[in-house]
């Protein structure tokens, strides 16, 4: 976080999430940056994001205590793909990385690089 503000950006996260989970995961977590609510995906819809949870994964889910509608405020079991972007000053897509492989992570280092581009 120190090297991302240090040249002049800001981390942000984006999530379907109702306010009130996403601030326990922030406490929970104790992350340094902003955790803005996606109310009904739409943010992620723009961006190409946005999946449905099938039918059949829905009860894996629910055994092992995750629950989509509760957690997101409605009822349409959709999902943001994990993803990270760089936004120019200007408001363009400077980077991007999104993989549907949930586990596949930007390394905070390639953000860094990315960002000593701009």
């Amino acid at each position: 976080m120190p090297v991302i503000e240090s040249l002049g950006a800001q981390l942000v996260a984006v999530t379907p999430e109702t306010p009130d989970k996403s601030l326990s995961t922030r406490e929970k977590n104790d992350l340094a940056f902003d955790v803005l609510f996606d109310q009904g995906n739409k943010v992620a819809e723009a961006y190409g994001l946005v999946f449905s949870l099938s039918e059949e994964l829905r009860p894996i889910y629910e055994k092992f205590g995750i629950d989509v509608p509760g957690y997101n405020g409605d009822d349409s079991f959709t999902l943001p793909v994990p993803a990270t972007y760089i936004i120019d000053r200007d408001g363009t897509v400077a980077f991007h990385f999104a993989d549907a492989d949930y586990t596949k992570r930007l390394e905070p280092g390639d953000v860094v690089t990315a960002l000593k581009k701009l």
